[in-house]
């Protein structure tokens, strides 16, 4: 379905033909400038105070997170973490070309395959685009590289995020996002946590809508 079907649709559901000529160059003007919210005092911090919140943050909504020194020791924590949580050594990876160098030969007993995730699959990898302080969320916006499967369908999410990539607020990593993929991708998953709900009887249950469990392996300081 196109862009102008969709948008077709909505018009007709507002019962409205395409907006006026003042109201769609006042619309546009706004897209363009990117007018920015208020900045909240608790992320405007030094980089290492917005890397300590941002893992606060993730633990505190039941992420789990392993800091490593360099890419070298990824395949170590990634191993360590399957053993610890009793889950297999075969997981589906992002197709991204700083998972690619990766020496994953380090840990003979990891089996990966690249490409999007199956509904079989118990552990997907994914590449870290940004990290936001202010909420412990990441950004992870789609692409080839960045299949979104990998975001939903197995039981247990590793994420690979740089900690340089780390941001203080959500402004900053739309910034990130404008500079360094330009137009918007087809998709942006904002991820705060593992997936929950407590819709029924108010009893909080994880795993609801998509992975039970989100871990970060945190490269670099």
């Amino acid at each position: 379905m196109s862009k102008e079907t969709v948008l077709a649709s909505i018009r007709r559901g507002l019962r409205r033909g395409p907006l006026p000529a003042d109201q769609a160059m006042a619309l546009r003007a706004r897209l363009a400038a990117h007018p920015r919210h208020p900045i909240p005092a608790r992320s405007r911090l030094d980089h290492a105070g917005q890397v300590a919140l941002f893992v606060a943050n993730v633990e505190r909504e039941f992420g789990t997170v392993a800091r490593v020194e360099d890419v070298a020791a990824v395949p170590g924590a990634v191993a360590d973490y399957l053993a610890a949580q009793n889950l297999p050594g075969q997981f589906v990876i992002a197709p991204h070309p700083e998972l690619r160098e990766i020496d994953w030969s380090s840990r003979p007993l990891l089996r990966l395959r690249e490409g999007r995730a199956e509904g079989t699959d118990a552990v997907a990898i994914q590449h870290g685009f940004a990290g936001i302080a202010e909420t412990g969320t990441l950004m992870l916006p789609s692409a080839p590289e960045r299949p979104t499967t990998l975001n939903l369908l197995a039981e247990a999410a590793i994420v690979v995020l740089k900690a340089d990539r780390i941001v203080g607020a959500y402004e900053e990593a739309w910034d990130l996002l404008r500079a360094e993929i330009g137009g918007m991708p087809r998709n942006v998953m904002l991820v705060t946590g593992p997936s929950r709900s407590a819709d029924i009887e108010q009893a909080l249950e994880l795993g609801a809508h998509g992975p039970r469990r989100l871990h970060i392996v945190l490269v670099g300081d």
